[in-house]
């Protein structure tokens, strides 16, 4: 099977700002280890069940970490000038996307077991509906708030240009 360039499943003039890998969290072994890990129970916060449970689901997690990494099942999260994009595969095929103008807001949310993991679902919102979600994305706010700036910039790009002076003293 031949390999596919992500330049050639971009839009032309597309171009990608950041890329970021789905944490454990984004499953729901992964997220069964975070809870177990969250457990504070124990003396100070090094002699915990938590963290010994840590220790105990070492296997499980990088069990969890290796078949993300299948080459079937393997996703990453593209943000553009355009877009934000879930691949898949070794390929990076195109799974699905939603363009920077097509959502008003983002809301984070923290499943059970995500905190421990520095992960959370990203939610975009239109109208205060969801249209797309991005699961175990990792440093969550982080993440969102470069969404949000590169959508502000996108639509202020977009007002500039559509100015009818603007256009006129574009150079060819």
């Amino acid at each position: 099977m031949p390999q596919i360039d992500v330049k050639h499943a971009l839009q032309p003039g597309e171009a990608i700002a950041k890329v970021v890998w789905p944490t454990i969290g984004a499953t729901r072994w992964g997220r069964f280890v975070g809870q177990l890990c969250a457990i504070r129970l124990g003396v100070g916060r090094i002699f915990t069940l938590g963290n010994l449970l840590a220790l105990a689901t070492i296997p499980i997690s990088l069990a969890v970490f290796f078949w993300q990494l299948m080459p079937g099942v393997i996703r990453r999260y593209a943000l553009t000038n355009r877009r934000v994009i879930v691949f898949k595969g070794l390929a990076r095929i195109e799974e699905r996307s939603i363009g920077l103008d097509e959502f008003e807001a983002i809301e984070i949310r923290l499943l059970p077991g995500q905190q421990w993991l520095r992960s959370g679902e990203m939610i975009f919102l239109r109208e205060g509906q969801e249209v797309f979600r991005l699961s175990g994305v990792p440093r969550p706010e982080i993440f969102r708030a470069i969404c949000l700036k590169q959508q502000a910039t996108m639509l202020a790009m977009r007002d500039v240009m559509s100015t009818p002076g603007v256009a006129a003293a574009t150079p060819a």
